[in-house]
């Protein structure tokens, strides 16, 4: 009697496996519809098509709004400062090796917090300077310490370019021109969008 327990159990195990890998085979392939799959190829076609040209909109202008030359070949081209209504400045750029060796990203960039540092390589000690109410902005933290910046990078190839952002709490409304400061850069005074 415990034998044919056992073959049922073992009939019955068989045959859900059977099933479930039915189940899972149909899931996997189950999105090769026709239109489906035309959905997001439109949609990243349509991307594309727009290439690298930013709209208004998004707060870049074709000029960037300053380029500051740091250490071993590193070019950091700020293209958008805005403002956004949640009392946020956001910088955008362009972190870029003009050199022609493996630029390591210095530490100074992170700034010198340890909280910040224990994130690893960020442009956590970026800061904007409001001359008009003479105050100092550091770069906003999340809940658990981490910079709200471009962060996990450590060196550049030759010619290679990431993009960068930076969150800075905003200045007064009145406040348009702030200086831009990351160390081992040059100060550079951009004005705020928006």
């Amino acid at each position: 009697m415990n034998m044919r327990c056992t073959a049922k159990a073992r009939r019955g195990m068989a045959a859900l496996a059977v099933v479930a890998g039915l189940a899972l085979g149909a899931a996997a392939c189950g999105g090769g519809g026709d239109g489906d799959d035309k959905k997001p190829q439109s949609s990243s076609s349509a991307s594309q098509a727009s290439g690298s040209q930013p709209e208004a909109q998004e707060g870049q202008s074709e000029e960037p709004l300053a380029e500051l030359k740091g250490p071993s070949g590193l070019l950091l081209q700020i293209t958008s400062a805005v403002r956004d209504s949640g009392g946020f400045v956001t910088i955008n750029g362009q972190l870029k090796n003009d050199g022609s060796e493996v630029a390591v990203i210095p530490v100074e960039l992170s700034g010198n917090e340890t909280e910040i540092m224990n994130n690893g390589r960020s442009l956590g000690g970026a800061t904007l300077v409001d001359s008009k109410s003479k105050k100092r902005y550091y770069v906003l933290r999340d809940t658990d310490g981490r910079p709200l910046t471009t962060t996990g990078f450590s060196t550049l190839k030759a010619g290679e370019a990431i993009d960068v952002f930076l969150q800075f709490p905003a200045p007064p409304p009145g406040s348009t021109d702030v200086t831009f400061q990351l160390p081992l850069f040059p100060s550079a005074v951009i004005k705020i969008s928006g």
